[in-house]
């Protein structure tokens, strides 16, 4: 994408400075994860904040946590989110998830500041984990470094994700993430190590006839039956399906 900002109904998400640029993974995670009665959300690689902000307008009064290791992304984040209407109710900590019971406050969006204390929200655990994470393990490193670190495993692989998120959630939590369909035994073996259960999958395709691309999936503690569900995000003459208008509608100014 050239432009160096994404205009959406209720905010602007500028990614200029970020390895990776706002891109339908992210704002269909934060169309599709579970908010209704969530007080605490902690969104893991927030990278642009898209995902941050989407939950917010989403949510009428959760508090978001968006924790994102490279620190150009990290500062473009919390310009983003203090230019937008829920400045008030996100916070932005430039960290590595690995070690973010180490991390409470920050003075400004951009500017974390680290202290040893637990936040309250580590205390009680979060009601909600949401994660776009890196997803080419087995790509080619590309030159870009930073540009790596955001699409590749290396620094946030799924047995991290689920072993912290696992540690952080509240009792009735849950981690909701989008991944390459391919990477699914992966996941669920990762989550299945942690002790979390799948709950929601969303299988979302470009368009009927076209092998399974992505999903969507939300893990609890408690072991329930799942809910499968599937998404074509275009119809067969191309045009956007009204399954997909209506959950990204909110955000979308086309829809």
């Amino acid at each position: 994408m050239s432009n160096e900002y994404f205009q959406f109904k209720q905010f602007t998400v500028r990614h200029e400075r970020c390895a990776m640029k706002v891109g339908t993974d992210g704002v269909l995670l934060g169309a599709w994860a579970p908010v209704e009665g969530v007080g605490r959300i902690l969104d893991v690689g927030t990278g642009t904040g898209l995902v941050a902000l989407q939950l917010a307008q989403r949510s009428a009064s959760a508090h978001i946590t968006a924790i994102e290791i490279d620190p150009d992304a990290a500062a473009q984040a919390g310009e983003n989110v203090a230019a937008s209407p829920w400045r008030d109710r996100i916070e932005v900590v430039c960290g590595d998830f690995a070690t973010f019971r180490q991390i409470a406050t920050f003075d400004t969006f951009a500017t974390p500041s680290l202290v040893a204390k637990p936040t309250v929200a580590e205390e009680e655990g979060y009601d909600l984990i949401v994660s776009n994470p890196p997803y080419s393990p087995e790509a080619l490193q590309c030159p870009d470094p930073r540009r790596c670190t955001a699409r590749h495993t290396a620094t946030l692989d799924y047995a991290l994700l689920f072993r912290r998120g696992a540690a952080l959630l509240a009792p009735g939590g849950e981690l909701a993430l989008i991944f390459p369909a391919d990477a699914e035994p992966r996941v669920l073996e990762a989550a299945a190590c942690s002790a979390l259960y799948p709950c929601r999958r969303l299988a979302v395709y470009t368009k009927p006839g076209k092998p399974l691309r992505r999903l969507l999936m939300a893990f609890s503690p408690r072991l329930a039956p799942c809910r499968y569900d599937e998404l074509y995000i275009h119809t067969p003459d191309g045009s956007y399906s009204e399954d997909y208008r209506r959950l990204t509608g909110d955000f979308y100014l086309r829809f």
